[in-house]
């Protein structure tokens, strides 16, 4: 695949820390609507590669191409803007607020309405507030958590909080979402659960979909495509089957129960 046919592509992308090299010139295509895998061992380099397309790091070499456009380098904030949205290895809820609070919250970098606006209402702040609030229950509703919009963040069952941060991602509006090991932590019917979820949104929101994950069930089962990396070099890349069978991968993951899950 060319890179004018990709929503991204990753270009040689190479992070150094010192004198460690956590990724080394990887180069990645992917196209619209496509769900990647990545996966890899621990400290393979894999979420050193999604913040550098986040912009939490800047590559030391090479380029982030979204939609056409480079985007290395340039700051969380605009990346979010541009349609990129990831979730994190560790949940990042503010647990005290509520469902829809957390939802909100994702939206208001779209508000258009000045300060003034929310002093004086003529401005248009609190009527845009409002469809903000109409808008954050309809999404709770696509994902299945309109019934808990009210309740707190941090009183939800895990699986459900991994839901919560999928949908706050969600309000971004990407074209893009990043999720960095959404099956963490979970047992197996959670996990099963995760993988419905994931198929779901892909459809509902016309998603593109790259996903880091350390459970092969999940992995395995809802990705067409997985690239394998190690110390920070791409090892492999094909189809779940092809990357079960893959001796330089088999070799990568020994001693890791995971491969064989």
């Amino acid at each position: 695949m060319s890179g004018g046919e990709a929503i991204l592509s990753l270009q040689n992308l190479t992070m150094r820390f010192g004198g460690l090299v956590a990724v080394n010139d990887f180069s990645m295509d992917i196209a619209p609507g496509e769900l990647v895998g990545l996966i890899g061992p621990n400290g393979a380099g894999k979420t050193t590669i999604f913040n550098m397309i986040t912009g939490h790091y800047t590559p030391t070499s090479g380029r982030v191409i979204f939609q056409g456009r480079d985007i290395t380098g340039l700051s969380p904030a605009k990346v979010a803007l541009l349609g990129i949205a990831r979730t994190f290895q560790n949940i990042r809820l503010c647990r005290n607020m509520t469902a829809l609070e957390n939802v909100l919250i994702a939206f208001h970098p779209h508000v258009r309405s000045s300060l003034f606006g929310a002093i004086l209402p003529f401005f248009g702040y609190w009527r845009e507030e409002r469809g903000m609030r109409k808008e954050g229950m309809e999404l709770l509703a696509r994902v299945g958590l309109e019934r808990w919009a009210d309740e707190r963040a941090g009183a939800l069952p895990y699986g459900l909080q991994r839901r919560l941060e999928i949908a706050r991602a969600l309000a971004i509006r990407p074209r893009l979402l990043l999720l960095d090991e959404p099956a963490a932590g979970m047992n197996p019917a959670e996990a099963s659960q995760l993988m419905d979820f994931i198929r779901h949104i892909r459809e509902e929101f016309d998603l593109t979909i790259f996903l880091i994950e350390h459970v092969m069930q999940v992995v395995m089962g809802i990705c067409p495509r997985i690239r394998v990396i190690d110390f920070g070099v791409s090892i492999a890349e094909g189809t779940p089957e092809e990357i079960s069978r893959n001796p330089k991968v088999i070799e990568a993951y020994l001693g890791e129960e995971e491969l064989g899950a």
